[in-house]
């Protein structure tokens, strides 16, 4: 049976894609070479849940738990901008922007889709939902010295205010693994509509 590795994100604007070309070209310059696998620009999401490996027959009922999930939550006002990474600058593997929405509903739409989706059998994820843009990651065999000079440079680097946008929307995305990186299709987008479900 074909297994599709999926998640559940928000997909940017190409005005703030074309912020985040610009930021990883800066820190290109200055990051030690070799040192970061950087991300396509074009193939930057905020995650909301990954499900990892899903039988292709079960897409069906996840996009229908979305959809449930999603029911009236209007569309979301996302404020992209300030860089960092995890766990921390003295060990940095991944390298993130970060992303604000002020009211509180990005949170809460998130946790209705982890519970939607906790009960088709996807264990929630233990860790709070620290809404990021995932720039680069650190490559495993780079040296102490090299991650040293990552974590000031991420620390050092002010990028400010990348940009706004208007979520209306919530895709379920199929990620294929390829040598030239991950390739991301959409397999189904929910509206945020805002409007009640009538009962």
């Amino acid at each position: 049976m074909e297994q599709i590795r999926t998640f559940v994100a928000i997909e940017l604007d190409d005005s703030i894609k074309a912020g985040l070309t610009e930021l990883q070209k800066r820190l290109k310059a200055e990051a030690p070479p070799g040192a970061v696998r950087w991300v396509r620009p074009d193939g930057i999401h905020l995650t909301l849940k990954f499900l990892g490996n899903v039988p292709a027959s079960r897409i069906e009922e996840i996009t229908r738990a979305i959809a449930g999930a999603c029911r009236g939550f209007g569309p979301l006002s996302l404020s992209v901008g300030g860089l960092g990474c995890f766990p921390n600058s003295r060990r940095p593997r991944v390298l993130w922007v970060g992303v604000e929405e002020p009211t509180g509903a990005l949170a809460k739409l998130q946790q209705a889709i982890e519970e939607a989706l906790a009960g088709l059998g996807f264990p929630p994820e233990k860790r709070s939902f620290h809404p990021h843009l995932t720039l680069g990651r650190t490559q495993r065999r780079v040296s102490s010295g090299d991650v040293r000079r990552l974590g000031q440079l991420v620390e050092e680097t002010e990028i400010g205010h990348l940009g706004r946008m208007e979520a209306k929307a919530v895709s379920l995305m199929r990620s294929d693994l390829k040598p030239t990186g991950a390739v991301y299709t959409r397999l189904a987008a929910i509206k945020l509509e805002g409007r009640e479900s009538v009962s």
